[in-house]
This record gives structure tokens, sequence and C-alpha cells, in this order.
């Protein structure tokens, strides 16, 4: 068995076009169709997540559920789809990334199907675990497919070009929810709104159809067989390599607390505390989603511009403070509404580099355990964040439990990511 250190035979290569589109205009047909694939998976996978949020108000009030215990619903998909992406990326490394792909995109679809025909709460709360572990392999194979399809020069802009795809996914959530709330009655939307989850199984006929497995992935799976030396479950915590597998993975806890504090509990925010209606919030919302979509582009742009490390630095000092204004300002509507590009900017936007800085953290044949671990681990420690916030905000506001658990991840997001080294331009290579 070999592990290797990240740290060692480092290869750069050169980043001379910083452009948002250049990594567009110097693909082959197979590596756009990898962009688009992946691209539209993680837009129909934010979707999916996004709809219990949209609808947790109005589950609250037909089975009378209180807030924490709506919360614990959202924790429950995500400490799930921990082990989910975990357990993702090691089939990743044994099986393939696009066959790993297919089989989590049809988990997490069919379970959203099962959310739109529970009969009462704790039904339901199965039913998000059970999708949660789709739901976290789908990122862990997705995010290794692009980092090993795109060269290194490129990496940062493809990989965060198809991040801003959660933000169309959340944004197709949200207009579900204006047009079922306003033509059905809300008993009967909110399961509309989870039978529309399902869709994402319509793109696995396109991902077995033309996306095929990176070719370093592939090689390094036969030398691995001919070595009879495959990876280990646990391989990722051993020797050298333990060190960055807690340093990253305590900044995916951190950045992944703050969005999930901040992004779970806004809608409810808005309709309690600002007094908005269901589809009246659909304006702030959309300011909100907005700024993700271009905070996700310009992450993209500036994880290759900058660096992965000092986009990580900047944004999570510009989400604390935007959060702090957002939520313990008394502000009128207008100004909030005005609020929500920013917050909805610096709150996504450094997801631009997680792929691939992930992706070069690691050899190839730990590639998707470890990064799969890391981001999920993150994942399932920030799924306390929606039922810690729902908890406190039976003792204090609604406000002030959001801005405490939001700065606080962040603070951790921003340390982890300063200890860890930069991995701009970094060459993948196959290895046993």
């Amino acid at each position: 068995m070999t592990t290797a250190e990240p740290s060692q035979h480092i290869e750069t290569a050169e980043i001379e076009d910083t452009s948002l589109v250049a990594f567009y205009r110097d693909m082959d047909l197979a590596e756009r169709r990898t962009f688009w694939a992946c691209a539209a998976g993680w837009a129909l996978d934010g979707m999916d997540f996004m709809i219990y949020p949209l609808v947790i108000g109005t589950i609250i009030t037909l089975w009378k559920v209180d807030t924490g215990m709506a919360g614990l619903a959202g924790t429950v998909t995500l400490l799930s789809s921990a082990v989910g992406g975990w357990l993702g990326g090691y089939l990743a490394d044994r099986i393939g990334r696009v066959r790993t792909l297919q089989f989590t995109i049809l988990w997490f679809s069919f379970f959203s199907l099962v959310c739109a025909i529970v009969q009462n709460f704790d039904q339901l709360l199965l039913a998000r675990a059970v999708l949660g572990l789709g739901f976290g392999g789908e990122w862990a194979a997705g995010a290794v497919l692009m980092g090993e399809a795109i060269r290194p020069q490129y990496r940062g802009r493809a990989v965060g070009s198809v991040q801003s795809g959660w933000a169309v996914g959340w944004g197709l959530a949200v207009l579900s929810q204006a047009i079922l709330f306003s033509v059905l009655p809300a008993e009967t939307a909110w399961r509309w709104m989870f039978a529309v989850g399902a869709l994402p199984a319509l793109l696995v006929f396109y991902l077995r159809r033309y996306v095929t497995e990176p070719e370093i992935a592939e090689a390094t799976r036969v030398k691995q067989a001919q070595a009879g030396d495959q990876p280990q479950l646990w391989e990722i915590f051993s020797g050298p390599i333990l060190k960055t597998t807690i340093l990253a993975s305590l900044m995916a806890t951190g950045c992944q607390g703050g969005y999930y504090a901040i992004t779970f509990w806004v809608p409810r925010f808005l309709t309690t505390e600002r007094k908005l209606s269901v589809v009246s919030s659909t304006g702030y919302l959309s300011a909100l989603i907005i700024g993700s979509f271009i905070g996700y582009l310009v992450g993209a742009w500036l994880a290759d511009r900058i660096g992965r490390r000092n986009l990580f630095l900047t944004f999570s000092i510009g989400a604390i403070a935007v959060v702090l204004l957002y939520t313990q300002l008394p502000l009128t509507n207008e100004v909030l509404w005005m609020l929500g590009f920013p917050l909805g900017f610096f709150a996504s936007g450094y997801f631009s580099g997680m792929g691939a800085f992930l992706t070069e953290l690691y050899p190839t044949r730990l590639r998707g355990s470890g990064q799969g671990f890391c981001y999920n681990f993150g994942r399932g420690i920030g799924a306390l964040f929606p039922f810690l916030v729902g908890a406190l905000s039976t003792t204090t506001t609604l406000a002030n439990a959001i801005a405490i658990f939001a700065v606080a991840a962040y603070g951790v997001f921003f340390l982890a990511a300063f200890a860890l080294p930069e991995t701009r331009g970094r060459v993948l290579h196959a290895d046993a």
C-alpha cells in the first residue's frame, strides 16, 4: 500500500489566461459533455435539497411540528449525506466516477419522490435521511470527475462554474414554490415540490450515453488491479495524509456550517420576523439567489486568479460582515432586499474553489475517498447548524440564532483555510 504526501513531487501548470470563459473555449467535446452533465447534476442536486427549507413553514403548520424538530429533518439529511459522501467517494475510487454518479443520482431522485407521499413527519424524517446518502455521494463523484477531466490551468474556473449550478437549482426550487403555492392549496403544493425533486433521474440517460471516465482515474485503477493494491476505506487517516484530512475536514465544516445556518432558515426568518408571505418573500430570496449565482462565477474566476486560499480567506470575512448587517441591524425591508445580493454572494462564492482545492490535495488513488470524506464530514457537522439554530431560536430571536452560528462557522473556515497550502495549478498524475 502506498500513501502519497500531497506536498511531495508537486508539479504546477502556469495559468496564463485568467479570463472566466477561457477554459470553455479550449474544451474538447468530451470535456464539454462532462462539464454540462456535472453542472446539471449539481443544479438538480441543489434544487432537491432546497425544497425542504422552502416548505418547512407549511409542514410546521400542517403537522404541528416545533422549529427544533423541523430543523432536525434538515440536519438528518446532511448527516446522512456525510456518510453517503464518504462511501460515494470510496466507490468512485473502486468502481469509477461515472458509474458512482449515475447510481447516486438515481438514489436521491427516488427518495425525493418518496418524500412526496409520506403521511407524517416521522416518515418524512426517515425518507430525508435515506435521501441524504445519495445526495452526499453525488457531490463526491461529480466533483472528482470534474477535477480530473479539466486541465490544471483551468480547473478552478471549470469546477467553480459547475458549482454555480447550485444557485440555478435553488432558483428552480423557488420558482416551483411560487408557481405551485399560487395554483394549489398549501397542503398539496408541498408534496408536488418533492415530486419535482425526482427530475434529476432523467440526467442518468445523458450520463450513460455521453460521459466517459477520466483517463487518469482509469489508469490508476488498472495499476492497482495489477498490483493487487486497492485503496482502503481508512487509508486517508494514515501516515502524512492524516494532517491534510483533519484540516480539510475542519475547513469544510466551517464553510458549510455557515452556509446552512443562513440558507436553511432565511426563508423562515422572512416569513416570521419580517412578516412576509410565502409568495412575497420570493423577491427577497431571488436577490439572495442572484447574489449566490454571481458569487459562484466570481469565486470560480478568483480561484485561478488569486488562488484557492485567498478566495476562502476573503469570502469568509465578507460573509461574517454581511451576516451581522443582515440579522442585527433594524433595517427596512427595502434595505434588507438589497442586502440579499451580497449575503448570497459571500455566503456562496467560496464554494467555487472547494472542489478543485480538495481534488488537488489528494493523490489519485485516494482522491474520491479523501475529497468525499472531507467535504461531507463538513456537511455532516454543518448539518447540526439547522437544528441548533432552530433550537436556539426558542430562547432568542431567529435572527440572533442565525448570526451566532454563522459567525462561529466562518471563523473556523478562515483558520483552517489559513493552515492549508495553496494548490492552484497543481498537475494531477496517475498513481498506484
